[in-house]
C-alpha cells in the first residue's frame, strides 16, 4: 500500500495544486510536505549562507553542507511518519536530479513508494513564476528540465495544458 507519494518538479510546475487536489481526492487524508517547509523551518543563517541555501539572483539555487545535513534528518523524519501510518505527498525539486532521488530512495528503504514527474513547459512555468510573485525570476527556467536529469518515475504528468486537479487523478489512479 503506497504511503508516500514523491512529487518532484521545478519550480512553478504545479506540484503544490496538485497536492492539494490529490487530498480532495484521495479516499484516506494525505498530509502535504514539501521542500519549502523545510526551508520555512529552518533558521535565517541558513537561509542566506553558502553552508545553507543561497538564492541566487539569476534563479539559481546553491545548497551547502549544513543544508544537506538537515535535509537528511528531515528525510529521514519524513519517511518515518510515512512508516507509522501517515500518508504522505512530498512537494520535492531534486536540484541534484538522480542524485537527489536517491537519497530519498536510501531512506525509504522497502517502503512503497510512487514517484511522480511534474513537467511544464519553460516558457509557461517561467509566466506562472511571474504571476505568483514570491519566486525568483529565472528559477523556473532553470529548474524545468534539470530536476528530471536521470530520475525514474512510476508516472509523468505534465501540467502545461493539463489541469492539476487531472493530473491528481490520474496520480491517484495509481495509489495503491
Amino acid at each position: 500500500m503506497t504511503r508516500l507519494i514523491v512529487l518532484n518538479g521545478g519550480s512553478s510546475s504545479g506540484k503544490s495544486g496538485i497536492a492539494r487536489c490529490l487530498q480532495a481526492v484521495l479516499p484516506d487524508p494525505w498530509l502535504v510536505l514539501g521542500v519549502d517547509t523545510l526551508v520555512d523551518a529552518m533558521p535565517a543563517s541558513l537561509r542566506t549562507s553558502g553552508a545553507g541555501i543561497d538564492f541566487a539572483p539569476d534563479g539559481g539555487v546553491h545548497v551547502g553542507d549544513a543544508f544537506r545535513a538537515v535535509e537528511a534528518a528531515w528525510i529521514e523524519g519524513v519517511v518515518a511518519m510515512a512508516r507509522a501510518g501517515a500518508r504522505v505527498v512530498v512537494d520535492e525539486v531534486f536540484l541534484g536530479g538522480a542524485a537527489s532521488q536517491q537519497r530519498w530512495q536510501r531512506a525509504a528503504g522497502e517502503l512503497p513508494v510512487l514517484w511522480v514527474g511534474v513537467r511544464c513547459e519553460s516558457a509557461v512555468a517561467a509566466g506562472r513564476e511571474v504571476a505568483r510573485g514570491d519566486r525568483i525570476a529565472g528559477m523556473a527556467a532553470a529548474q524545468a528540465d534539470l530536476v528530471h536529469a536521470g530520475v525514474r518515475y512510476d508516472l509523468e504528468v505534465d501540467t502545461t495544458h493539463t489541469e492539476s486537479m487531472e493530473c491528481a487523478r490520474a496520480i491517484a489512479a495509481r495509489v495503491g
